[in-house]
């Protein structure tokens, strides 16, 4: 695979200003109203919340000083905050009593109607068709012809110098390159998508750019898919365009939907879990040599990643009927807020849950939620995370954090990662 762009050109372009937003960066602009600035840590918060029961009433914005996306969600609604393994297992697993269609109220006015906010049937006929392009075999395609080219694509770029910043190099933009490619997009065209990726993503705070970045995706995207239907190049989007279920295929709109679903779905939370990832690893030198050394422990990582750092901290559901979880009683029509990332640390389940450790026995985590809408990417993003691991010690000996930098902080309230990610490596 040929590459034209290195990495910094990408990026460079993807946050210079546009003609009358001079000074303003998207990127900079999501992790702000994300949280990422505020000095509150999420996980000391849930297990305050946790300590006092299973589900909290009231909003999580008042406690934390900001937006947060499921209060938005719940407009005038009471909020229940299930915060317990068991409960938001629970409630994820019940679709029926739990409806994802609040998000139609949110995130479907920029992505269009997507699996997001589906209950069922239509997200079982949706999801049938959609789970085509995303088999284990398609993922294993994916991670030699895409993945690894574009891994060691960004790691050239930076290899003989002996330190990077992991995150602003690497993890940042690799992702959504991949989406990129997969989908068949010119790689000129790669800065202004993602550009577009984060404007939508970032809707809750900026509902403005989110429209026009809405549109502007679907003007892009319309042509795409129409020239797929006629030629099927073998691209992700073609696979949409020709996927069938019971003489069912899916309309443009459908497919320009999920695409741009998928680009915060399959690239803003995998640098995010991948980022989280290598900050485990390098803080604790001893369980990043265990890995080098026995590389079956590569997927424990990467799941005991997903535990301790979710790439996003909770999502939302509003209950169908009168209810109670753990006990608790939650009327009709509230907003239901999961926190997966307090189910992810509920003690009840695990032993010192905030602590990093490769080592513990493994169970499964919510990271990828459960029950009808667990995450149709999963085999991407565990692929992605175990490619990008193995890139880094297969290439990068003595990879260790850099010692005249600042240890690493993962911030954001939401969604979860760190600035920068600052590392030496033996050349």
């Amino acid at each position: 695979m040929k590459f034209e762009m290195t990495p910094g050109e990408i990026l460079a372009a993807a946050r210079a200003p546009e003609p009358g937003d001079e000074g303003y960066d998207p990127f900079d602009a999501f992790d702000q109203a994300q949280g990422a600035d505020n000095s509150i840590n999420p996980y000391e918060l849930f297990a305050d919340l946790l300590a006092r029961g299973p589900v909290y009433r009231g909003s999580m914005s008042n406690i934390t000083g900001t937006v947060n996306m499921s209060d938005l969600l719940a407009g005038d609604r009471e909020i229940a905050n299930v915060l317990s393994y068991d409960g938001v297992e629970a409630v994820l697993r019940d679709g029926a009593t739990f409806s994802s269609a609040g998000y139609a109220e949110s995130m479907g006015l920029v992505m269009g109607h997507t699996i997001l906010e589906m209950d069922e049937p239509e997200h079982g006929q949706y999801r049938r068709l959609i789970q085509q392009a995303f088999t284990r075999r398609e993922m294993e395609r994916w991670e030699h012809e895409i993945v690894i080219p574009v891994l060691n694509h960004y790691i050239d770029a930076f290899i003989d110098r002996g330190r990077a910043d992991l995150v602003g190099e690497l993890m940042f933009v690799f992702p959504v390159h991949v989406i990129a490619i997969a989908l068949g997009l010119p790689e000129a065209d790669l800065p202004a998508f993602y550009r577009r990726a984060v404007e939508i993503t970032n809707m809750a705070s900026e509902i403005e750019r989110g429209f026009a970045a809405s549109q502007w995706l679907y003007n892009y995207l319309e042509p795409v898919v129409e020239d797929r239907r006629r030629e099927p190049q073998g691209d992700l989007i073609s696979l949409l365009a020709h996927a069938e279920l019971d003489a069912k295929r899916l309309t443009n709109d459908e497919i320009i939907a999920f695409c741009r679903l998928l680009l915060p779905a399959g690239a803003e939370t995998t640098y995010r879990a991948a980022s989280n990832m290598m900050v485990g690893l390098l803080s604790d030198p001893a369980q990043l040599e265990a890995v080098r050394a026995d590389r079956s422990l590569v997927a424990v990582a990467v799941e005991e990643a997903l535990r301790w750092e979710p790439p996003l901290t909770g999502i939302s559901r509003r209950a169908a009927t009168d209810v109670e979880v753990e006990g608790f009683g939650i009327a009709a029509g509230a907003a239901v807020n999961t926190s997966l990332g307090s189910a992810n640390h509920d003690p009840s389940r695990w032993d010192d849950p905030d602590r990093f450790d490769i080592f513990r026995e493994q169970k499964p985590h919510m990271a990828f939620a459960t029950g009808p809408h667990l995450c149709l990417g999963i085999h991407l993003a565990r692929m992605e995370m175990r490619a990008v691991l193995e890139r880094l010690l297969d290439r990068l000996p003595g990879l260790c954090l850099d010692p005249e930098a600042d240890p690493p902080t993962i911030t954001g309230l939401a969604f979860r990662a760190p600035h920068e990610l600052k590392v030496v490596w033996d050349t």
